[in-house]
């Protein structure tokens, strides 16, 4: 369930994604997705249990997941990650500084709408 939804926002290669948030005290998770028509190229689910998770949703299936060890997020505690769009891949950056290499699997150089889920409480969304 979507609490929020960024509409024709274009995220081309070459720019930024910068997100800040403050994670919802009695949420397990949070999501952001970054949408494609029906598919969903970038999928980052971050889970109290200390595990990220990465994945791409085409046809209406998931692809193999990409587990993270990397885990700078804490409960209360305000986070900013960014998320580079390359032809060949997203590139997180963590607020720790820690990187995050996820295929570009869909291939596109743009993607247009990104969602969150309702476990966390949005501050800035900024692309550059």
């Amino acid at each position: 369930l979507s609490q929020m939804k960024v509409k024709n926002w274009p995220l081309k290669v070459g720019h930024t994604l910068t997100v800040t948030g403050f994670p919802k005290a009695d949420a397990k998770r949070f999501i952001m997705d970054i949408d494609s028509g029906d598919d969903i190229a970038f999928h980052m689910s971050v889970w109290w249990n200390a595990v990220v998770v990465y994945n791409t949703k085409e046809g209406g299936c998931w692809r193999e997941e990409i587990k993270h060890g990397l885990f700078p997020f804490k409960q209360n505690e305000l986070f900013k990650f960014t998320v580079t769009l390359t032809h060949e891949e997203f590139l997180v950056i963590l607020s720790d500084g820690s990187e995050v290499h996820f295929p570009n699997r869909l291939g596109a150089c743009e993607y247009k709408d990104f969602s969150f889920d309702e476990g966390v409480l949005i501050r800035s969304f900024e692309i550059n």
